[in-house]
């Protein structure tokens, strides 16, 4: 294996194993998981492979497969940089949690698209924590082991996530859906067949790559808590009346909440269309949520509704933008045998704008969550 060799060839020992964890794309449910609402991702075959050993004098050394240079040795791992700062903030997420994982050797290898929306940063997160977890015998649970991951994120590198990108890639299930109530976080495996009834999902990668860190969205999260003080409710997860709170609110405020709220009840509708057996019909709410993405919680670009449109025109039954924003990947639900001519209908619009063609992923299934591979 890759790392495993990297991980020799840097450190000079071999690792004591190998985890993997995946990144995700977000079927529907997106802005709600800070807002205490409902989310339905799935986990893409890639994601980030880890090889690890434990040492015992409290030193890090991290190194990946995908940046230049050699490993960052860390005696203090606030002083950890750039990627890096996403595993030191595991092993700080751990201590501060009362477990004592002490030092590490960390080799990482990742082929999720760097940029496009599909939680890259997450998979690396819940992989370093599945690794310390299963060496350190701690016994954390999976759900437990993605809130250590979001802390890390949150309060260490500094990106105020949901909890959802790295449920996801702890949780999911192999040929399912993960239906996530991200206030109870209770949890159910949604199956997801869509081959069985004649569709396919793709990704589109618009090459956008956007970094959420730079302050939109956290913007975003912040309206959200102003309109829910506002409106007397713990979150936007609590408005029952969606009127009578439009009543009341202004400006972005009520724009962010209507999306919220809209989209907590798309998730609901979408998982009775396919407990139905209707996943056909599943496109028109895909439709919808682009909508309030794009007008409501205004969070699409250029790149993304054009690539939104043109896979309509080229047949896909829904389409709309998955992940935090502001660039990163569209999701298309296609007809079986319908790939192509919505690839050719992209790029050609993408051609017309003067814009490098993206990158397009046909066929995406749910994969396993994470997991040891050695």
């Amino acid at each position: 294996m890759r790392v495993a060799e990297a991980f020799q060839a840097a450190f000079g020992h071999e690792p004591e194993g190998t985890w993997h964890a995946p990144g995700r794309v977000n079927l529907i449910g997106e802005h709600t998981d800070y807002n205490n609402g409902f989310v339905l991702p799935f986990a893409v075959p890639w994601g980030v492979t880890t090889a690890v050993r434990r040492r015992t004098d409290g030193t890090v050394r991290l190194l990946s497969l995908q940046a230049s240079g050699g490993p960052q040795v860390i005696t203090e791992l606030d002083r950890a940089q750039g990627w890096a700062r996403y595993a030191a903030g595991v092993l700080w997420a751990f201590e501060r949690a009362g477990h004592a994982v002490g030092g590490a050797d960390i080799a990482i290898d990742g082929d999720v698209p760097q940029g496009a929306g599909l939680s890259s940063s997450a998979a690396l997160e819940v992989s370093v924590a599945t690794a310390l977890n299963d060496l350190h015998g701690l016994g954390v649970s999976p759900i437990d082991l993605a809130l250590l991951a979001q802390k890390a994120e949150n309060d260490f590198v500094g990106m105020p996530c949901g909890i959802m990108d790295q449920a996801a890639s702890a949780l999911c299930e192999e040929g399912h859906a993960l239906f996530l109530d991200c206030r109870s976080l209770g949890t159910r495996a949604v199956p997801l067949d869509l081959a069985a009834e004649g569709l396919e999902l793709m990704i589109i990668d618009t090459g956008v790559h956007h970094e959420l860190a730079d302050g939109q969205y956290a913007r975003r999260r912040a309206d959200c808590e102003g309109a829910a003080e506002r409106l007397g409710v713990e979150s936007l997860r609590d408005v029952t009346d969606l009127a009578a709170a439009l009543s009341v609110l202004e400006g972005d405020e009520r724009k962010r909440t209507q999306h919220v709220v809209t989209e907590n009840h798309r998730v609901e509708a979408l998982i009775g269309l396919l407990r139905a057996g209707a996943a056909r019909e599943i496109g028109a709410l895909l439709n919808a949520s682009h909508l309030s993405l794009r007008d409501q919680f205004e969070v699409s670009c250029p790149e993304l509704d054009v690539a939104v449109e043109s896979a309509l025109r080229g047949g896909a039954r829904g389409a709309r933008m998955t992940g935090g924003g502001f660039g990163g990947s569209a999701i298309a639900l296609v007809p079986a045998g319908g790939a192509g001519r919505v690839r050719q209908e992209v790029e050609q619009a993408y051609e017309r704008h003067g814009w490098a063609a993206p990158r397009v992923f046909p066929e995406v299934t749910p994969a396993p969550g994470a997991r040891r591979l050695t």
